[in-house]
Protein backbone atom coordinates (compact mmCIF):
# COMPACT_ATOMS: atom_id res chain seq x y z
CA UNK A 1 0.00 0.00 0.00
CA UNK A 2 2.69 2.38 0.29
CA UNK A 3 4.19 4.71 3.19
CA UNK A 4 1.35 7.13 4.02
CA UNK A 5 2.56 10.52 4.77
CA UNK A 6 -0.91 11.71 5.03
CA UNK A 7 -1.83 9.53 8.56
CA UNK A 8 2.17 10.93 9.85
CA UNK A 9 0.85 14.72 9.11
CA UNK A 10 -2.63 13.70 10.28
CA UNK A 11 -1.51 11.65 13.17
CA UNK A 12 0.93 14.57 14.88
CA UNK A 13 -1.69 16.73 16.51
CA UNK A 14 -2.15 13.67 18.94
CA UNK A 15 1.51 12.80 19.39
CA UNK A 16 2.43 16.11 19.99
CA UNK A 17 -0.14 16.27 22.67
CA UNK A 18 1.44 13.00 23.87
CA UNK A 19 4.70 14.68 23.63
CA UNK A 20 3.62 17.87 25.67
CA UNK A 21 3.05 15.34 28.76
CA UNK A 22 6.03 13.23 28.44
CA UNK A 23 8.16 16.27 28.58
CA UNK A 24 5.84 17.56 31.57
CA UNK A 25 6.31 14.15 33.52
CA UNK A 26 9.83 14.34 32.56
CA UNK A 27 10.32 17.73 33.96
CA UNK A 28 8.55 17.48 37.59
CA UNK A 29 10.11 13.74 37.70
CA UNK A 30 14.06 15.61 37.60
CA UNK A 31 13.27 18.12 39.97
CA UNK A 32 11.98 15.76 42.27
CA UNK A 33 14.98 13.32 41.10
CA UNK A 34 17.68 16.47 42.05
CA UNK A 35 16.00 16.53 45.38
CA UNK A 36 15.47 13.17 46.56
CA UNK A 37 19.30 12.50 44.91
CA UNK A 38 20.92 15.65 46.36
CA UNK A 39 19.39 14.16 49.60
CA UNK A 40 20.38 10.58 48.76
CA UNK A 41 24.00 11.59 47.41
CA UNK A 42 25.02 13.67 50.46
CA UNK A 43 23.94 11.18 53.13
CA UNK A 44 25.91 8.48 51.68
CA UNK A 45 28.60 10.49 52.10
CA UNK A 46 27.67 11.16 55.75
CA UNK A 47 28.29 9.66 59.19
CA UNK A 48 25.31 9.30 60.33
CA UNK A 49 22.80 6.21 60.30
CA UNK A 50 20.81 7.94 56.98
CA UNK A 51 24.59 6.74 55.34
CA UNK A 52 23.02 2.92 55.08
CA UNK A 53 19.75 3.81 54.24
CA UNK A 54 20.90 6.50 51.09
CA UNK A 55 22.99 3.47 50.19
CA UNK A 56 20.08 1.24 50.22
CA UNK A 57 17.64 3.07 48.44
CA UNK A 58 20.16 4.14 45.66
CA UNK A 59 21.13 0.25 45.26
CA UNK A 60 17.54 -0.93 45.30
CA UNK A 61 16.09 1.11 43.15
CA UNK A 62 18.85 1.19 40.20
CA UNK A 63 19.20 -2.93 40.57
CA UNK A 64 15.26 -3.24 39.63
CA UNK A 65 13.41 -2.45 36.56
CA UNK A 66 11.84 1.19 36.19
CA UNK A 67 8.94 -1.02 34.95
CA UNK A 68 8.43 -3.05 38.16
CA UNK A 69 8.62 -0.16 40.34
CA UNK A 70 5.76 1.37 38.32
CA UNK A 71 3.93 -1.95 38.75
CA UNK A 72 4.43 -1.82 42.39
CA UNK A 73 3.19 1.95 43.08
CA UNK A 74 0.21 1.19 40.47
CA UNK A 75 -0.83 -2.01 41.30
CA UNK A 76 1.26 -2.99 44.50
CA UNK A 77 0.87 0.61 46.58
CA UNK A 78 -2.94 1.11 46.30
CA UNK A 79 -3.46 -2.83 48.03
CA UNK A 80 -1.45 -1.15 51.62
CA UNK A 81 -3.17 1.93 51.73
CA UNK A 82 -6.37 1.08 50.35
CA UNK A 83 -7.05 3.45 48.04
CA UNK A 84 -6.36 3.38 43.91
CA UNK A 85 -3.40 5.74 42.62
CA UNK A 86 -4.39 7.88 39.47
CA UNK A 87 -1.91 6.91 36.73
CA UNK A 88 -0.58 10.30 36.84
CA UNK A 89 0.79 10.41 39.92
CA UNK A 90 1.79 7.17 39.64
CA UNK A 91 3.98 7.74 36.82
CA UNK A 92 5.49 10.81 38.63
CA UNK A 93 5.99 8.73 41.93
CA UNK A 94 8.11 5.99 39.89
CA UNK A 95 10.09 8.32 37.91
CA UNK A 96 10.65 10.15 40.33
CA UNK A 97 12.01 7.26 42.66
CA UNK A 98 14.21 5.97 39.91
CA UNK A 99 15.87 9.28 39.14
CA UNK A 100 16.76 10.39 42.57
CA UNK A 101 18.42 7.28 42.49
CA UNK A 102 21.05 7.81 39.48
CA UNK A 103 21.25 11.59 40.82
CA UNK A 104 22.14 10.23 44.16
CA UNK A 105 25.43 8.41 42.49
CA UNK A 106 25.77 11.51 40.45
CA UNK A 107 25.67 13.89 43.08
CA UNK A 108 27.95 11.46 45.31
CA UNK A 109 30.69 11.64 42.41
CA UNK A 110 30.27 15.34 42.17
CA UNK A 111 31.25 15.99 45.45
CA UNK A 112 34.00 13.50 45.99
CA UNK A 113 36.12 14.68 43.06
CA UNK A 114 36.30 18.41 44.78
CA UNK A 115 39.63 18.55 46.49
CA UNK A 116 39.95 17.65 50.44
CA UNK A 117 42.11 20.97 50.38
CA UNK A 118 38.19 22.51 50.00
CA UNK A 119 36.89 21.48 53.43
CA UNK A 120 40.20 22.22 55.42
CA UNK A 121 40.00 25.55 53.75
CA UNK A 122 36.37 26.13 54.95
CA UNK A 123 37.20 24.69 58.17
CA UNK A 124 40.14 26.85 59.33
CA UNK A 125 37.91 29.43 58.32
CA UNK A 126 35.29 28.46 60.72
CA UNK A 127 32.93 26.90 58.80
CA UNK A 128 30.59 24.39 60.10
CA UNK A 129 30.31 21.29 57.60
CA UNK A 130 26.75 22.12 56.37
CA UNK A 131 27.68 25.44 56.02
CA UNK A 132 31.09 24.77 53.54
CA UNK A 133 28.60 21.72 51.82
CA UNK A 134 25.89 24.60 50.48
CA UNK A 135 28.34 27.32 50.06
CA UNK A 136 31.47 26.26 48.98
CA UNK A 137 31.37 22.27 47.97
CA UNK A 138 28.08 21.78 46.40
CA UNK A 139 28.16 24.70 43.81
CA UNK A 140 31.38 23.96 42.68
CA UNK A 141 30.30 20.13 42.14
CA UNK A 142 26.99 21.57 40.16
CA UNK A 143 29.70 22.75 37.98
CA UNK A 144 30.74 18.72 37.26
CA UNK A 145 27.90 17.41 37.49
CA UNK A 146 25.99 19.48 35.13
CA UNK A 147 26.30 17.21 32.12
CA UNK A 148 25.70 13.58 33.59
CA UNK A 149 22.11 15.64 35.23
CA UNK A 150 21.16 16.52 31.23
CA UNK A 151 22.29 12.96 30.50
CA UNK A 152 19.96 11.67 33.29
CA UNK A 153 17.10 14.24 31.87
CA UNK A 154 17.64 12.40 27.99
CA UNK A 155 17.65 9.54 29.79
CA UNK A 156 14.37 9.56 31.76
CA UNK A 157 13.01 11.17 29.03
CA UNK A 158 13.05 7.96 26.98
CA UNK A 159 12.33 6.08 29.89
CA UNK A 160 8.90 7.60 30.64
CA UNK A 161 7.60 5.83 27.77
CA UNK A 162 7.14 2.54 30.02
CA UNK A 163 4.37 4.68 31.99
CA UNK A 164 2.19 3.69 28.90
CA UNK A 165 1.95 0.23 30.75
CA UNK A 166 -0.60 1.92 33.05
CA UNK A 167 -2.35 3.72 30.28
CA UNK A 168 -1.31 7.31 30.82
CA UNK A 169 -1.29 8.98 27.73
CA UNK A 170 1.83 10.17 26.99
CA UNK A 171 3.78 9.52 23.57
CA UNK A 172 3.99 6.06 23.39
CA UNK A 173 0.44 5.74 24.25
CA UNK A 174 -1.22 8.31 22.12
CA UNK A 175 0.95 6.19 19.54
CA UNK A 176 -0.44 3.03 20.58
CA UNK A 177 -4.01 4.33 20.23
CA UNK A 178 -3.76 5.65 16.59
CA UNK A 179 -2.65 2.27 15.64
CA UNK A 180 -5.24 0.00 17.11
CA UNK A 181 -7.17 2.96 14.95
CA UNK A 182 -5.71 3.02 12.01
CA UNK A 183 -3.59 -0.52 11.55
CA UNK A 184 -0.49 1.47 10.14
CA UNK A 185 2.50 0.68 12.99
CA UNK A 186 5.57 2.10 10.68
CA UNK A 187 4.66 5.56 10.05
CA UNK A 188 3.49 5.98 13.74
CA UNK A 189 6.13 4.56 15.23
CA UNK A 190 8.14 6.24 12.68
CA UNK A 191 6.97 9.61 13.86
CA UNK A 192 6.94 8.60 17.46
CA UNK A 193 10.58 8.34 17.03
CA UNK A 194 11.42 11.37 15.37
CA UNK A 195 9.19 13.24 17.96
CA UNK A 196 11.60 11.60 20.61
CA UNK A 197 14.71 11.42 18.61
CA UNK A 198 13.97 15.95 18.58
CA UNK A 199 13.22 16.43 21.63
CA UNK A 200 16.72 14.70 22.85
CA UNK A 201 18.40 15.99 20.64
CA UNK A 202 16.98 19.83 21.65
CA UNK A 203 17.89 18.42 25.30
CA UNK A 204 21.30 17.79 24.83
CA UNK A 205 22.06 21.07 22.94
CA UNK A 206 20.45 23.33 25.46
CA UNK A 207 22.64 21.64 28.08
CA UNK A 208 25.79 22.00 26.24
CA UNK A 209 24.80 25.77 25.98
CA UNK A 210 24.10 26.07 30.03
CA UNK A 211 27.23 24.31 30.68
CA UNK A 212 29.38 26.75 28.16
CA UNK A 213 27.55 29.74 30.52
CA UNK A 214 27.91 28.01 33.79
CA UNK A 215 31.62 27.20 33.00
CA UNK A 216 31.85 30.86 31.98
CA UNK A 217 31.33 32.22 35.44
Amino acid sequence: MGFRWDLVWSSLPALLQGAKLTVQLTSIAVCFGIILGTIAGIARLSKSPLRLAAASYIDIIRGTPLLVQTFLIFYGLPSLISRPIPAYTAAILALSINSGAYVGEIVRSGIQSIDKGQWEAASSLGLSGSQTMGLIILPQAFRRILPPLGNEFIALLKDSSLVSIIALEELVRKGQIIIGRTFRPFEVWLAVAIIYFVMTFAVSRLVNVVEKRVVAH
